[in-house]
């Protein structure tokens, strides 16, 4: 069966790959994640609006929990290091 890490996966993707996942709860899925951060377990999907945890479980071979597309954002944006060492 093909996999898909559902933190790197567009919406066309999880909705091929996914079991009783269509369009518009692919795109609730991605939603999801922009908006909450990467998931970090296949059982974090059933918060998505329209995904139960039946719908994980009938996908859970297929389901990678990865690498995120959020990765980038761990430190806030526009926020420098303090200096090790302070100037008097």
């Amino acid at each position: 069966a093909e996999k898909v890490n559902i933190n790197t996966a567009d919406a066309a993707t999880l909705d091929r790959v996914l079991v009783n996942v269509g369009p518009s709860k692919a795109e609730a899925i991605v939603a999801y994640r922009k908006q909450n951060g990467p998931f970090r377990s296949a059982e974090q999907l059933a918060q998505v609006k329209g995904i139960g945890l039946k719908t994980v479980e009938k996908n859970r071979e297929s389901i990678l929990v990865g690498g995120a597309a959020a990765a980038g954002k761990a430190a806030a944006p526009g926020k420098a290091p303090a200096p090790a060492v302070a100037r008097r």
